[in-house]
């Protein structure tokens, strides 16, 4: 394989171009990246009084193969000395909360909270998931994640539970977004076991073989549910930027947009504004949107699937207050769409990781996240929405969460068009119907990134691999 292109440099490119690197079989790397940064969503602001803030992800979950995979790139980069680990026993690990008839609610947590009738919830929660194992199997290839938890655990914790975590994870509305596809787990355990609980204690069927290395090791020791970098998560875009530079096989070009993708008699002719790249092998990490936009008439089917991914935009706002005005102790707050549609959820990011706060002087940091599926309806236009609105709207919703009436100290708003592809009923189909017209067609082609099976940072860096692999025939 002489030349890959690789189009997007956020996480998901530079991973797979990290991994070509490691390839004797790959001698050339082109990465193009349209804007000025590397790293897409991973995008951290580090102030000179040494505070830390998060625009994107602010913290990634070392479980499973995928976060085993991610801690063991993290280690080979040189980051190991860098993480900062939250454990299961730390109190943002165990104190959830929700807002929910203008009140704040900590989830249930342990046996007794599980057996006791806790507001907002009108009976225990023991009773929803002791009746599941009883509820029969579906019958439908997918179905909404609503229509899923209403049916195997009544829908009051679909209403309110599950509606205000799909909105925390794909700032979504759960009654379109797919349960087989945002959460394989559930539907995989309802197809092998019959029943979630069955499925969460037996194990739902295999997963990727990934050997954990010494940190991910570490993180199993010591009980981690999440963890972060000192300098914050762009650290680790950085790192990779810089062990590609540092590797001679990869080109790495920003403000660098592609406008159009040709085929040639090798592979692909790639037009950017100035110039042509010519590659073997393209590996997009680009939006569905963007490489349908790009790709050539003969691909139509293709771009037609690729045009029907939706996504939405998030607004993002940083806070920073003065001395210490949590009333409650935890990771954070969610809403139902029942609640309040603009605001999806409130972050309480000094409590996770106080290491991020400046260092002289007490203060708090919180981030608001709004909008998502619910952001046109709200706020309207995502052009012509100013961020004075986002702001106000965001200071305003933590005085009636949490009480307080001081004003931020700082603050940033961050607009994310588009970022967050939704999942909705019969995703799978498309993902399914993308990979066969690209096998059918014989294209020089591999699809990776959020767009397709999965919007976590983990998930994301292993779609990288997993292209690579499947591209070079071997272990990477």
């Amino acid at each position: 394989m002489r030349t890959i292109a690789v189009l997007g440099g956020g996480i998901g490119g530079l991973a797979a171009s990290y991994y070509l690197c490691k390839s004797p079989q790959v001698a050339k790397v082109v990465v193009l990246e349209s804007s000025s940064r590397f790293g897409g969503w991973l995008w951290t602001t580090r102030r000179s009084d040494g505070a830390v803030f998060e625009h994107g992800p602010r913290g990634i979950r070392p479980a499973g193969a995928v976060g085993r995979n991610t801690l063991n790139m993290v280690d080979d980069l040189g980051l190991g000395g860098e993480i900062l680990p939250v454990t299961y026993s730390h109190v943002a690990s165990k104190s959830r909360y929700l807002y929910v008839n203008k009140q704040l609610h900590r989830m249930p947590s342990g046996i007794s909270g599980l057996l006791r009738t806790v507001p907002p919830f009108s009976r225990p929660l023991l009773l929803s998931v002791a009746t599941e194992i009883l509820v029969k199997k579906g019958k439908e290839d997918d179905e909404t994640i609503h229509s899923f938890i209403s049916r195997r655990l009544g829908k009051e914790l679909a209403d309110i539970v599950v509606d205000s975590l799909c909105r925390g994870v794909f700032a979504g509305d759960c009654r379109k977004l797919s349960v087989r596809s945002c959460f394989p787990l559930f539907y995989n355990a309802e197809q092998r076991r019959g029943s979630l609980t069955l499925g969460m204690l037996l194990g739902s069927g295999p997963s990727p073989v990934v050997p954990p290395g010494p940190l991910a090791q570490r993180s199993i020791k010591e009980s981690w549910a999440q963890w972060s970098l000192r300098r914050g998560l762009e650290s680790l875009p950085e790192s990779i930027t810089e062990y590609l530079l540092q590797s001679g096989k990869v080109q790495i070009h920003r403000d660098a947009a592609v406008t159009h993708i040709s085929p040639s008699a090798s592979g692909w002719k790639i037009h950017l504004e100035d110039g042509v790249v010519s590659a073997d092998h393209i590996i997009s990490a680009l939006p569905a949107k963007a490489l349908s936009a790009a790709l050539p008439s003969s691909c139509q089917p293709l771009v037609q699937q690729l045009q029907d991914i939706s996504s939405v935009t998030v607004a993002v706002v940083n806070l920073e207050y003065e001395g210490s005005i949590l009333p409650v102790m935890g990771f954070g707050h969610l809403l139902p769409s029942s609640e309040d549609h603009g605001v999806l959820g409130v972050v309480y990011d000094s409590v996770s990781f106080p290491q991020h706060n400046r260092p002289d002087g007490q203060s708090t940091r919180l981030t608001v996240m709004m909008g998502g599926a619910w952001f046109q309806d709200v706020f309207g236009d995502p052009d012509a929405v100013t961020e004075e609105h986002l702001l106000a709207r965001a200071t305003e919703a933590v005085q009636c969460h949490l009480g307080v009436t001081t004003a931020p100290s700082w603050s940033w708003v961050a607009l994310h068009r588009d970022c967050i592809p939704q999942y909705y009923q019969g995703h799978f189909r498309r993902v399914e119907s993308m990979c066969n017209f690209i096998k059918e067609k014989n294209l020089s082609l591999s699809l990776i990134g959020s767009s397709y099976g999965g919007v976590s940072v983990n998930d994301v860096i292993f779609s990288g691999r997993t292209a690579v692999e499947e591209l070079l025939g071997a272990g990477v």
